[in-house]
This record gives C-alpha cells, sequence and structure tokens, in this order.
C-alpha cells in the first residue's frame, strides 16, 4: 500500500455552503462535493443527528463519498452505537468531541480509557479531537491526558486552541513547542484558520495573513509527522469551514467571505503541501 492524502469537507459546513444562505437539499450538496474532488464528508452528529446520517449515506455511498462520523456523546456508554453505526457506513474512524467533561484530569482519565476500550471492542478506531466545550477542551488538560494514556490518538483542529488559549502572536517558543505535541499524537487534522480571539478567519484579509502563515505551517508540520509514522494508509486532512456563527457576518448579516471556495483553497495548500512531500520520498 502507498501513503495517500484523503481530502473531506463537512456536510455541516455545507448548511449552507457560502453567504447565499440557501441551504442546498441532499443530493445538491453530495453532487457539489464530489464534483470538487473531496474524498469524503464528515457526517456531524452535533449539528446534525442520526435521521440525517442515514438519509445522506446513501447519496455519499452513490457519489462514491466516504463518511467520517463526528460523535458528541453525553455519557460514556452512549458512543457505542455511534461505533457501530460508523463501522457500518465504512466510516474510517469516529471523530469524537465527548460531552463527558470531569472537572479534573483523574476524572477525565477512566472516561477516555474507557472510550479507548469500546473502541477496541466494536472495532472501530476512534480519534479524540481538539475542540472547545468538550472533555478536550483545553490544552494544557489534554496535553496531560496524552502523557497518561499512551494510546489516546488525537484529529487536530489547532484553531481551537489558538482561541482556548489567546495565543499571543508570535507564539513563544514554548507554546509552538505545545502545539507540536498536540500534532505529534494526531492521526488526522482539520483546516480552519483562527487568530487568539476569532475561531475562523477569512483567507485573504491582509491582516489575517500572519495566521493563515502560521497554521499552514502546523498543517505542513502534521502531515510531515503523520508521513513518518506511517508506511502506508490514508490521512484524512478535513477542510471545515462553519456557518455563521463560525463564520463572521456583517451588518446585513451576511458572511464576509465565500467559505466554499475558501474550503477549496484550503485543500489546494493541502493537496500541494503533500505533492512536494511526495517528490522528496
Amino acid at each position: 500500500m502507498a501513503r495517500t492524502l484523503k481530502t473531506y469537507t463537512s456536510l455541516w459546513a455545507m448548511q449552507p455552503h457560502d453567504q447565499t444562505g440557501i441551504k442546498l437539499p441532499y443530493d445538491q450538496v453530495v453532487e457539489m462535493v464530489a464534483g470538487a474532488g473531496y474524498d469524503g464528508m464528515a457526517i456531524d452528529l452535533g449539528a446534525g443527528d442520526v435521521a440525517q446520517a442515514y438519509e445522506v449515506q446513501p447519496l455519499m455511498e452513490a457519489a462514491g463519498l466516504t463518511p467520517l462520523i463526528v460523535a458528541f456523546p453525553k455519557t460514556v456508554e452512549s458512543l457505542r452505537d455511534t461505533l457501530k453505526m460508523a463501522k457500518d457506513f465504512g466510516s474510517p474512524f469516529v471523530d469524537v468531541i465527548g460531552q463527558v467533561m470531569p472537572l479534573s484530569v483523574d476524572g477525565m482519565i477512566p472516561v477516555i480509557r474507557k472510550w479507548i476500550e469500546m473502541s477496541e471492542e466494536e472495532g472501530m478506531p476512534i480519534q479524540f479531537e481538539a475542540h472547545r466545550n468538550c472533555i478536550t477542551n483545553d490544552l494544557y488538560s489534554t496535553l496531560c491526558l496524552l502523557d497518561s494514556i499512551p494510546e489516546m490518538r488525537m484529529c487536530a483542529d489547532l484553531s481551537h486552541y489558538v482561541v482556548d488559549r489567546e495565543f499571543w502572536y508570535p507564539l513563544s517558543e514554548r507554546d509552538m513547542g505545545l502545539m507540536s505535541r498536540i500534532l505529534e499524537r494526531s492521526d488526522s487534522f482539520q483546516g480552519r484558520v483562527a487568530s487568539r480571539q476569532q475561531i475562523q478567519l477569512q483567507l485573504d484579509f491582509p491582516q489575517n495573513q500572519k495566521w493563515v502563515e502560521l497554521f499552514k505551517g502546523w498543517w505542513r508540520e502534521g502531515l510531515e509527522g503523520w508521513r513518518a509514522r506511517n508506511a502506508d494508509g490514508d490521512c484524512i486532512f478535513l477542510c471545515e469551514l462553519g456557518p455563521p456563527e463560525y463564520a463572521m457576518t456583517g451588518p446585513d448579516g451576511r458572511e464576509m467571505s465565500n467559505r466554499w471556495e475558501e474550503a477549496l483553497v484550503i485543500k489546494g495548500w493541502v493537496e500541494d503541501m503533500w505533492a512536494a512531500m511526495e517528490a522528496k520520498s
């Protein structure tokens, strides 16, 4: 087998997909996503539900798109049914944004371990997404979890930790090192550019370019690390630019950029990075 980059977008990000505010029917969403050359689409059970997942999955299968299930389990045991559904759907893994949130790291450790044990029992891999308002909400506590649980693997959406820690630009060597520790334990990656106060920046605004370059560097670092750890397999990169209120809007309520086009820009950047790495290998 060879190492392959697989790019995904998110059903959540496609509802709506741009600043028109129009929510397309699922068949048109799937047609757009497949036509743009994506390999799959994340189905977010926080923004949607299981009924939505079952409605869109056959359309994705017919279009050759792989579903990626994003779970928001509110109890430890409730993840099990999602793992079973994801296995039936052919999801490469389940992206866990756990809503069981003990206050202490000591309280978090058995929750994470139980979910990993459940994943092994059901034969469905899981990754824990770097995300706010969940068990991995805080960068520091997540690093403590990674130290305590060697088998814990991450899905790196670093935008959440840039906002969580309100990192000053330029980041210190120490803070860059902390983010590298997340990347070292990550088996997939997500594309969104944040600043210390805003979760999702427009890619072409001049004032945002320092943050754009920072995130491009992290994506490159993440891909290089994944390739060093894996001689074969699929590296999944999810371009996830969310609708309002993730996307900033002007006084007229319209988004200030075209997220569909921006996601394709990120997709192109990452594909170019991967191609350059392939050429050197």
